[in-house]
């Protein structure tokens, strides 16, 4: 395993366990502020901001806890790709039904000029489960 699959590994299990902590900063460190999510049924959520609000609105309410089992990476120059298969729980703070989702994501990365991997693309197909 390459050092680039190795680091972007580390920033999607990063991403895991900074939703799971609701720590939405360090979140929002792992993307491009330009970063693009693709939902089905939905007009794509263009950037980190609508992102942000988005996370921090829903975390007000619920906890997210989430896990992935990469498939695949490919890297190419300063791009990148992953497949990965995602479970995500999605618990109401008041106790309430938890709803879970599953499926498929493939998400595009781009090093920056510091040398950091950052999501800049994310399309989902998960699914109620």
């Amino acid at each position: 395993m390459t050092t680039d699959e190795q680091a972007i590994r580390a920033l999607i299990q990063r991403w895991h366990d900074a939703t799971a902590a609701g720590d939405v900063d360090t979140v929002l460190s792992l993307m491009a502020e330009d970063a693009e999510f693709l939902v089905p049924g939905r007009e794509p959520m263009q950037g980190g901001r609508a992102f942000e609000d988005g996370l921090r609105g829903l975390l007000k309410t619920h906890r997210l806890r989430s896990s992935g089992d990469v498939r695949e990476v490919q890297v190419s120059g300063d791009l990148a790709f992953t497949v990965t298969r995602l479970s995500v729980r999605i618990e109401p703070l008041d106790g309430g039904g938890a709803n879970e989702r599953g499926g498929y994501a493939m998400s595009v990365f781009r090093r920056g000029a510091d040398g950091a991997w950052r999501l800049i693309r994310d399309a989902n197909l998960l699914a109620a489960g």
